[in-house]
């Protein structure tokens, strides 16, 4: 009885934020590109101590030196959940990104296990696959909450070793979750290519500290404390600064995408002049017809409103808009053959659009494509 209360609660408490969240809880688009950098644990809560570090001090330092390289850039506002070693609720984590209207947060850690053999960069996002490690490492994460006052207030009856609960929450930043992927694979590649660290690749899992946040989140666990090596070079102000760096990098490139993939005006509209859009004859594709349901290309997700002409989209026409709390989502056709949105796929990819996928919706909710693909 006791997980199945644990899982009403935070059922509820997901169905509140969502509410918020449809009612446009965010400000919308803004001048400056907000980021909430969080330094991990804090104070009585050290983290990790692996071969003697502390997690706590490492995560600060990588944060201060991220903090300052992003404060070089035009445009770019840096808001931090901690600046020196003091101990900070997990919600208050949530909460300080929120009233900042944030478009990123940020949180950095480090990782640890009894074996001493595992390296590498990790780089997680919320999400409901909770099994095997993955769901005890979540459990890890986020049993900080026991040094908290309130905790049982402020939480409303999660428990950190439910897997009801940890599940339940990976509903919560749905909207936000495809741009937390963005982030998570660009920091993951820069880890890789640019300081030749071993990337273990992007992860989901449900953490608190990213649970509340209304905007694209990620956990950033920099390699494992427990590594002989690995831990070393972590506590190194070379270590430090190269890490920061590549974070720092993986973050322009994020912004940089969502300001330009769709604002770059390839064609111009000057009335007389036509887009050259490659055409698909209706005979030249087999059908694959699904009732009910409507497919979709996204194509691009950005704090930007912009008028749904081809000269906005590199010729593409068709295109429709959707805002989600403080992101305006931009879709290329329409139509219920799944055969025909393959190939306009296709055809966004080769204006420039690399990273589009289909989506599909069914009286107007988004459901998943496999999902979609089942229906007679």
């Amino acid at each position: 009885m006791k997980t199945n209360k644990n899982y009403i609660l935070v059922l509820l408490l997901t169905a509140f934020i969502t509410s918020l969240t449809s009612f446009g809880f965010a400000q919308g688009p803004k001048d400056e590109f907000v980021v909430v950098l969080d330094a991990g644990h804090g104070g009585k809560d050290h983290g990790n101590l692996g071969n003697g570090y502390k997690e706590k001090h490492i995560s600060l330092k990588v944060i201060l030196e991220l903090g300052k390289e992003l404060e070089k850039l035009d445009g770019v506002k840096v808001i931090y959940t901690r600046k020196t070693d003091k101990f900070v609720d997990l919600w208050k984590r949530a909460d300080i990104a929120n009233k900042a209207d944030a478009d990123l947060f940020v949180s950095i850690h480090c990782n640890a296990v009894a074996n001493s053999k595992p390296f590498g960069t990790e780089t997680w996002v919320l999400g409901e696959k909770n099994t095997g490690r993955n769901f005890e490492f979540a459990k890890r994460e986020n049993e900080v909450i026991f040094l908290e006052e309130d905790y049982e207030k402020n939480y409303a009856g999660f428990d950190p070793s439910s897997p009801e609960s940890t599940i339940a929450i990976g509903i919560e930043q749905e909207v936000y979750v495809e741009q937390s992927i963005l982030l998570a694979r660009k920091i993951e590649d820069a880890f890789k290519n640019k300081v030749k660290r071993k990337s273990r690749g992007l992860k989901q899992k449900s953490l608190l500290v990213i649970r509340n946040t209304y905007m694209p989140s990620v956990l950033v666990e920099l390699g494992f404390l427990t590594n002989k090596k690995e831990g070393a070079f972590l506590n190194t102000k070379t270590g430090q600064s190269k890490m920061a760096k590549a974070i720092k990098e993986a973050v322009i490139e994020y912004k940089n995408e969502l300001d330009q993939n769709i604002g770059e005006s390839v064609f111009v509209d000057t009335g007389d002049t036509e887009t050259e859009i490659e055409i698909i004859e209706a005979d030249e594709i087999s059908t694959l017809i699904k009732k009910e349901v409507t497919f979709k290309v996204q194509i691009a997700a950005s704090s930007k409103k912009l008028e749904t002409k081809s000269y906005n989209f590199k010729g593409l026409s068709d295109i429709t808009r959707e805002k989600l709390s403080n992101l305006y989502k931009y879709y290329y056709g329409s139509t219920s053959d799944y055969n025909l949105i393959k190939q306009l796929k296709e055809t966004a990819k080769s204006k420039g659009y690399t990273s589009c996928f289909i989506v599909a919706y069914k009286k107007g909710k988004r459901i998943s494509v496999e999902e979609a693909l089942k229906r007679p």
